[in-house]
């Protein structure tokens, strides 16, 4: 196989793009160096092509490395043919592949072994040819009868066995299935034998009780939620599928003389191998098909998601009160500085059972004079909003000698990362539930810089990431948190070591020496100090050096994304005047490229430029919303909190997000919800539908 024309064509790019890539990766090049610093080599292909071409690539080479291994196994069996080696190299999907190695695989001991084992092999190639003239199928059987076959019926039986695993190996018989499957194909869910004490959760899946859908065109979220169910023991699953039909038409395409003697025998052995194994194999492969394509969906929306949630822009230089609440025990409350350092840290009760709302204003007001708090970030999780409310009374009530705000935080992983390794290194002295606190205050500092400490799995803005592929879920998900990471930059003199580890080349052992050498050292006071980090050699200091920001260099170049490399092309035309600058001329002058150029003159017009500027900020705000204030047809502005298959759901101040249905999103068609909307998005929705008693809200983004 031509692996690079292979990918070219997927992915709609030269071939020269690709081989030049592949190089640079077989080269041990990160794919936010290779987007950012070799777009000349790459024909300027973005990250997200580039993470594609490295799917591609590592998807052809297992495919390549297991057609090798096919091989091998048949070559070792003396079975390889010239047309069966046509027809593994002309193999394009692992699956392919599988079809052709299947009669192939050594089994353990079946039916079939055992009546080939015993000589009857063949009486079922005699059945299978048998045409009129050759005699009777039954008196050939009685010259099988042996010490281990004793009866004519036996012998058939075993060459039926054998005929049985040949249909169920056959590719052409299971693509009857699979195009049954496509075609007609259902999904059936029924309600499972469940103990009594597990009612009430099994409630949950009452919709799937008795519950069926064609294969074609039930949705993700339907596999998974049915996945679910089935694991937790709810639900029985199957697959339903045209049997008979697929039974006679198996047998028709061996003979279609259904009054010739073979026909009975052969149609009893298509009946036996597509119950016992032809369907169940198919069955296994479909639910796994349609798994991995639920999968797959379900970390695409997590990843397209995550994105813009990591990408916040942050609100900086702003003193942070931090609230995590509870009921029980109570609202732990935090003040975090400017640069995100714990001030101070206590317990308010402005909840039930203790509903001390005097007490509770009168301590955050004192905080918020004695340390400037400028914000208060409430946690979205218990007691959230009878917390938010006694916040919106004290800010109402009460006159400041500064302007304040709060907003709501998400606070999905914030207790993991406050029982991490991470959290208690930060804050070995204080208690999980003070460092949960801190967590969502600096969230709002800088979202991007906290959440990097948590696994991103934890962060809340998917469905179902625990259902889906783990494996598959922790790669893709990093992958967005090191482009997000790169894409923004790292100040190198207060970077966490969680958020130099996702920096393009370095690892979590070079970043744990970073941040030591900060430590015993000092301020990094140029990108060239770095080579003097234990760990840190030639070729990660090439990969991560572009990344890495000192706002206070001496040299300023070492405050943008100019690498080091291009320090001298930078320095000839930083005092120029930058917007007259003839692109192309002065590249072949400065023998450059082009997009290099262009990018070095975009550092510099805005030296130290955070990308995250251009995200839309959160809603900050000084007053409750009670699902009492709302009416049918009111316009709000809301944050939209996470995107799924069948819409968005958007935060307009009530304790639930409201939900924008699909159906909602726009006035035309919408395939695909995160086309109209992403995470962290400021939209006007039109209330449509209240629901007091579920405290539920339905709006619409139509004609808005």
């Amino acid at each position: 196989m031509d692996i690079v024309k292979n990918i070219a064509q997927h992915l709609d790019v030269k071939e020269i793009q690709v081989q030049k890539t592949i190089e640079l990766i077989d080269e041990g090049n990160t794919i936010p160096f290779i987007a950012r610093y070799r777009k000349e080599v790459t024909g300027n292909l973005t990250d997200e092509v580039l993470r594609q071409l490295e799917e591609k690539l590592n998807y052809l080479r297992n495919l390549e490395k297991r057609k090798e291994e096919v091989i091998t196994s048949i070559e070792n069996q003396e079975k390889m043919t010239d047309q069966l080696m046509e027809a593994i190299q002309k193999a394009e999907t692992l699956k392919e592949v599988e079809d052709i190695y299947r009669p192939y695989k050594q089994k353990k001991q079946t039916r079939a072994t055992k009546a080939k084992e015993k000589g009857l092999e063949p009486l079922s190639n005699f059945i299978l040819t048998w045409k009129e003239g050759n005699g009777s199928i039954e008196e050939e059987a009685d010259k099988y009868i042996t010490e281990e076959v004793e009866t004519r019926e036996e012998a058939i039986q075993g060459a039926k066995d054998i005929l049985a695993e040949l249909i169920s190996d056959t590719t052409v018989f299971r693509n009857i299935l699979r195009k049954d499957a496509k075609r007609d194909g259902k999904i059936v869910s029924i309600e499972a034998n469940y103990d009594e004490k597990d009612a009430e959760e099994a409630k949950t899946f009452e919709i799937y009780f008795d519950f069926e859908e064609e294969i074609s065109k039930i949705p993700s979220h339907r596999i998974l939620a049915i996945n679910r169910g089935e694991k937790l023991g709810y639900l029985k699953v199957s697959v339903k599928l045209n049997d008979e039909d697929n039974i006679f038409l198996i047998a028709m395409s061996i003979n279609k003389d259904r009054s010739s003697e073979s026909y009975k025998y052969i149609y009893e052995a298509a009946e036996d191998g597509y119950k016992r194994l032809l369907f169940p194999s198919v069955e296994n492969e479909i639910r796994s098909e349609l798994t991995e394509a639920a999968d797959s969906q379900a970390i695409d929306v997590f990843a397209t998601n995550l994105k813009p949630y990591l990408m916040q822009a942050p609100i900086k230089g702003t003193v942070v009160m931090g609230l995590d609440p509870g009921y029980r025990t109570g609202c732990k409350t935090v003040v975090v500085s400017e640069t995100g350092s714990l001030l101070h840290d206590t317990i308010i009760f402005p909840a039930k059972p203790k509903e001390d709302i005097e007490g509770s204003i009168k301590i955050m007001k004192k905080l918020i004079e004695e340390y400037n708090v400028g914000l208060i970030a409430i946690g979205n999780g218990t007691a959230s909003r009878e917390t938010e409310a006694v916040v919106s009374k004290m800010l109402s009530e009460n006159e400041f000698s500064h302007k304040v705000y709060y907003t709501i935080v998400n606070e999905s992983g914030a207790s993991i990362y406050s029982a991490s390794k991470v959290g208690i290194e930060e804050f070995p002295d204080k208690d999980v539930t003070v460092r949960g606190a801190v967590s969502i205050a600096r969230r709002i500092q800088d979202p991007l810089a906290e959440l990097v400490k948590i696994e991103p799995k934890h962060i809340g803005v998917g469905q179902y990431q625990h259902d889906v592929n783990q494996k598959l879920l922790t790669e893709t998900l990093n992958n967005v948190v090191e482009d997000s990471v790169n894409t923004v930059g790292v100040n190198l003199n207060t970077a966490s070591a969680s958020l130099l580890a996702y920096v393009s080349g370095i690892n979590s052992s070079v970043s744990k020496n970073i941040v030591e050498y900060r430590q015993e050292n000092g301020m990094f006071k140029s990108r060239k100090e770095l080579k003097d980090v234990k760990g840190l050699g030639p070729k990660t200091f090439t990969q991560a050096a572009g990344f890495l920001r000192i706002p206070n260099s001496e040299n300023p170049l070492d405050n943008t994304a100019v690498h080091p490399e291009s320090y001298k092309i930078a320095e000839q035309i930083m005092d120029l005047e930058l917007d007259k600058i003839d692109i192309k001329e002065t590249a072949e002058r400065l023998e450059v490229g082009e997009p290099t150029l262009t990018d070095i003159i975009a550092e510099l017009r805005k030296p130290g430029r955070d990308p995250r500027e251009d995200m839309p900020k959160p809603i900050l705000r000084a007053d409750v919303v009670s699902i009492d204030d709302l009416e049918i047809g009111m316009v709000l502005t809301g944050t939209v909190r996470n995107v799924v298959d069948f819409g968005a759901f958007v935060d307009i101040g009530l304790k639930n997000d409201g939900l924008v249905h699909i159906s909602e999103l726009s006035d035309k068609y919408v395939k695909n919800p995160s086309d109209i909307v992403k995470v962290s998005d400021i939209v006007k929705v039109k209330i449509i539908d209240i629901d007091k008693n579920r405290n539920k809200v339905a709006l619409s983004m139509k004609g808005i």
